[in-house]
């Protein structure tokens, strides 16, 4: 039965529904962007940009991300069965999935990223995924942004009005008709560097610029502020 439910949820007519589903829900956000311009700028110039985000946080951004199909930049995607939905969603939102992740198909998967990256000069990379730990960033950022030759450009979103979900990364889905903001930070240049140390200093300083943005709960509850930071050993 169950594989029979997975060749379902997978499948074409199934990934087109849930495509329509998922642009449905999210234009009932009543969606706010800020601070695009700049890094837009930047590569219309021939910058190179690497859009990142936390994994409680990528559902939201969906609906405006469609907005860059032109570039058909590219996001890597765990192998896993959730990660072939996804990458359904995806790639009719115009964006080009390269497969892998950090137990399978991982190296290869950053190379896929690294050259798509180089040549359309705009990639995403969820910071934390597929299986976390919440709140700690992986390596592989650092090193697509060294070896592409790329600023970082951090996202987040905030809702006023959200579910968060009891998994590990207290998923986030903004609810029917909620404002929603969604925040592009600074560009963060890194030079490249063979040091260790350096590395993970710089590894460090991502991460504790991007934690003002990881959300522990929603805005409404006691003591959890909209913009609450989470412990990165959630």
């Amino acid at each position: 039965m169950s594989k029979r439910i997975d060749a379902v949820i997978t499948s074409r007519p199934f990934l087109a529904f849930l495509y329509r589903f998922i642009r449905a829900y999210a234009w009932t956000f009543r969606l706010e962007v800020e601070n695009e311009a700049p890094w837009m700028a930047y590569h219309r110039n021939g910058g190179r940009v690497l859009l990142c985000t936390w994994h409680q946080q990528f559902f939201a951004a969906i609906r405006h991300f469609q907005n860059y199909r032109d570039h058909r930049p590219g996001l890597i995607i765990s192998r896993s069965k959730d990660g072939e939905i996804i990458a359904g969603v995806a790639s009719r939102s115009g964006w080009e999935p390269v497969r892998g992740s950090s137990s399978r198909g991982g190296l290869k998967a950053m190379v896929e990223l690294i050259e798509n990256l180089r040549q359309t000069r705009l990639a995403a990379h969820i910071v934390d995924g597929p299986q976390g730990p919440a709140g700690v960033i992986k390596n592989g950022l650092i090193r697509i942004a060294h070896a592409a030759d790329a600023v970082i450009v951090p996202f987040y979103i905030f809702a006023d009005r959200a579910w968060y979900f009891k998994s590990w990364d207290r998923f986030m889905l903004p609810k029917p008709f909620s404002r929603v903001r969604l925040r592009f930070g600074e560009m963060i240049r890194l030079a490249a560097t063979d040091d260790e140390a350096e590395f993970e200093a710089q590894r460090v300083q991502v991460e504790k610029i991007m934690l003002q943005g990881l959300q522990d709960g929603p805005p409404e509850a006691p003591g959890r502020p909209a913009e609450a930071r989470i412990s990165s050993t959630a």
